[in-house]
Order: C-alpha cells, then structure tokens, then sequence
C-alpha cells in the first residue's frame, strides 16, 4: 500500500493531497481510501468527471460554487456537505459568474475544500441506502465538526507508517458513513418533529417488549393511532426493513438465546412464540442458514 503526498497540482489551486493505493486485501474486503486533501482555489476552475468507481464527500470549508450532479445543479456555500456518487456524471466548480433573478451577474468567492474519495465492495447498495432513508446530495448538518475531524483524521492516517493502517482507514470511513446515514434520517424525517415520525421508536420499542405476541399491522396502527400503510412507509423508512421482517429478526434472536443457554426444543419455543414448530424451523433457517437443531450443536457441540 502506497500513499504520496502532492502539493499544488495546478496553477488553479494550492491543496494538499494524499492519493493513496490500498492493499489487494483492503481494495476487495474494506471500505478503502483513494485520495483525501484539503484545496484552496487560486483561480477560477472546474473539475468534471464520469464513470469513476468512486464516492466523493467533501465539505467547503470558505467561499462558495456549484455542484452539477445527477442532472440538477446545486449552489454551495460555506458549510455546505456532498456526498456523491461518482460513477454518474458530475462537475463542481467555483469562480464562476452566475445570474440572479434581477438579472445581476454575481461571481463566486473562491472556496477551500475538504475531501476524501472512497469506495468498497459493498459501497454501491451503501449509497443506495443512503438515498432511501432521505440522503442526498447536498446538505447541511449540526455535525459539520465531526465530518472535518474525520477528514482530518484520515489524512493523518494515510500519510503514517501505521502497519494496520488500511484498517484504521476503513474504521474511519465506516465513521464517516455513520455520520452520513444519522443525517439523511434527521436531515429528511426527523427536523420535522411530526408525530407519526416519533411514533416510529416507539413502535420498535412496542415490537421488542411484546414479540412474543401475536401482533397484526391493524393491531399496531390502531395503538399508535397512525394509518397502517403510512407506518409500514415510515418503518420501512427508518429501520431498513419492513414490520414483519424485523418482528422475525428479533423472534430469531431470542430463538438462539434460548438453544445455547437452555434446553428448551423447538417445540416449546414455537409456543412461546405462538408459532407452529415447523414454522419456527422454516423461519429460523432461512435467516440463519442452518437449522434450529443445526445451530444447537454447533454452539454447544455434543
């Protein structure tokens, strides 16, 4: 794994950059680095690319320009976060001169950057989810110190002699990611403080206490006062998956608690749950990939 330091690429910035060559290892099992910096412009520019196995995050540190992506056009202030996915078309830009609705043309402030790409084996359906839980392109954030501090952070890691460093990276942009997903969920759903959207944590809450109950979507909807199809949406929204596919996950769950720490069978487990045996059985392979009795022996042996 290589990583070379590179200072004012052109005569239209001054940055500081790290380009970063990931091991065999950590380009086909980690969340990897391709290249973080921090620029300044000097000059007007514009930067277009396409068809990069790529995200881009970055931050405006000062100034201001306009990110074209995704076949819409963004205006970025200082403050302002991206996070894009680079194999679409793209191109920002800054210096640019722009034409107000009074017809007044106004020109950028040069900005300053703050930037990491990245990507992964599983960064395409990553990014998916991002856009499904409300992310998008362009936002602004209560987090903006944490975004940089990570940045920072990854900089410092890629130019070190760290022997694990490919792993401290990935932790870090894991990080990242986390940041990102918290701020597409509030950023989208949770600033607008609605009820429905409250109501969401508590139905998990609900779902956790009562699983062992026979529970219906008419059931859940007339104790939350909320339209069913309307509750599946935001559940669905913000948990990844569906109220029926998360009341399994925590049945199964409990399911392993009780076939390695008791002797409980299946049996008796099935009407714990209010479940036929076969049901359960059905149920627990297709989630864990062995069966009840399967998982059993191989937690316990003999």
């Amino acid at each position: 794994m290589e990583a070379q330091s590179l200072f004012s690429l052109s005569s239209s910035v001054s940055s500081t950059r790290i380009i970063y060559t990931p091991s065999p290892f950590a380009r086909s099992s980690l969340i990897h680095l391709q290249e973080t910096g921090t620029l300044q412009a000097l000059h007007p520019h514009k930067s277009e690319r396409s068809g990069l196995n790529s995200c881009l995050f970055f931050t405006v540190l000062s100034g201001s320009g306009e990110l074209v992506y995704d076949g819409k056009r963004y205006e970025l202030r200082t403050g302002d976060c991206v996070f894009i996915d680079c194999r679409k078309v793209y191109s920002h830009e800054t210096g640019h001169v722009n034409t107000d609705n009074s017809g007044t043309n106004n020109v950028n402030s040069l900005w300053s950057l703050q930037w990491c790409h990245f990507y992964g084996p599983n960064m395409n359906a990553i990014y998916r989810k991002y856009q499904e839980r409300g992310g998008r392109p362009v936002f602004q954030t209560e987090q903006l110190n944490n975004y940089r501090t990570i940045l920072t952070e990854l900089y410092q890691i890629a130019e070190s002699a760290d022997y694990v460093r490919d792993m401290r990276i990935h932790e870090k942009l894991s990080s990242l990611l986390i940041l990102l997903m918290e701020d597409a969920w509030c950023g989208e759903k949770a600033s607008n403080n609605t009820p429905s959207t409250v109501d969401i944590q508590q139905v998990k809450e609900y779902l956790d206490l009562n699983y062992a109950q026979i529970i219906t979507l008419d059931d859940l909807a007339s104790r939350f006062f909320i339209n069913k199809y309307y509750l599946l949406k935001l559940f669905k929204e913000r948990y990844g998956v569906t109220i029926n596919a998360y009341l399994n996950q925590v049945r199964v769950t409990y399911v392993k608690q009780q076939l390695r720490f008791t002797d409980k069978t299946v049996e008796c487990l099935a009407i714990e749950l209010g479940m036929e045996p076969n049901y359960l059985s059905r149920l627990f392979k297709k989630v864990e990939g062995v069966s009840p009795s399967e998982y059993r022996k191989k937690w316990r042996g003999n």
